[in-house]
């Protein structure tokens, strides 16, 4: 079980291959992590359940980042 409490704004977000995709905006409830705007000025958002690590000062997720970027959401889970 990952410690949300270690998710904190600004850490890089890397897929399985360990390649960075994302930054940590906030957390957005508890379960839930927002990141920050990509190129088009565009939140999103990732569920904690993909989490697999926030070692190094990174938070890991369980997929690769093309299969990440294709399942993240544009909007937050309605709490």
């Amino acid at each position: 079980m990952i410690n949300t409490n270690q998710i904190k704004p600004d850490m890089p977000v890397v897929c399985s291959q360990d390649g960075q995709f994302a930054i940590v905006d906030h957390m957005e409830g508890p379960n839930t992590i927002k990141l920050k705007k990509d190129k088009t000025g565009q939140h999103h958002y990732i569920p904690v359940g993909w989490v697999t690590s926030t070692e190094g000062g990174k938070v890991k997720v369980d997929r690769p980042g093309d299969q990440a970027m294709q399942e993240w959401s544009k909007t937050p889970p309605s709490i």
